[in-house]
């Protein structure tokens, strides 16, 4: 299966709460602006009590769930891969404590 590149110049790959994550225990993101023929492959959280990255479940396309996140702050990573392999990008921004559904949050990462 070919991939048909997208073109998002200029921007960051942003992070948007589903619609559906109205219920504090379930918390899903979209992830948007891939630039180039790169796929998302995985997300994870960090899971600050433990001090690991715990994966989301992809649910479809490109949106990935997790069952009772973490409070506070969420910090995301994603598994991008592209003609340059397979490797995990860590956002430089984390989530805000009070995420909603329906807002977006800036990775501050491009890929291009």
């Amino acid at each position: 299966m070919v991939r048909v590149p997208c073109s998002y110049s200029g921007y960051n790959v942003v992070f948007k709460v589903h619609e559906h994550s109205r219920n504090p225990d379930y918390f899903a993101v979209v992830v948007l602006y891939v630039d180039g023929t790169y796929d998302v492959t995985a997300v994870e959280l960090f899971q600050q009590d433990c001090q690991e990255w715990k994966a989301l479940r992809r649910a479809f396309g490109a949106m990935f769930d997790y069952s009772n996140p973490p409070r506070g702050e969420i910090y995301l990573r994603f598994q991008v891969s592209g003609s340059a392999g397979i490797y995990w990008v860590q956002s430089r921004n984390a989530i805000s404590s009070d995420w909603t559904a329906g807002a977006t949050y800036d990775t501050m990462v491009q890929l291009n």
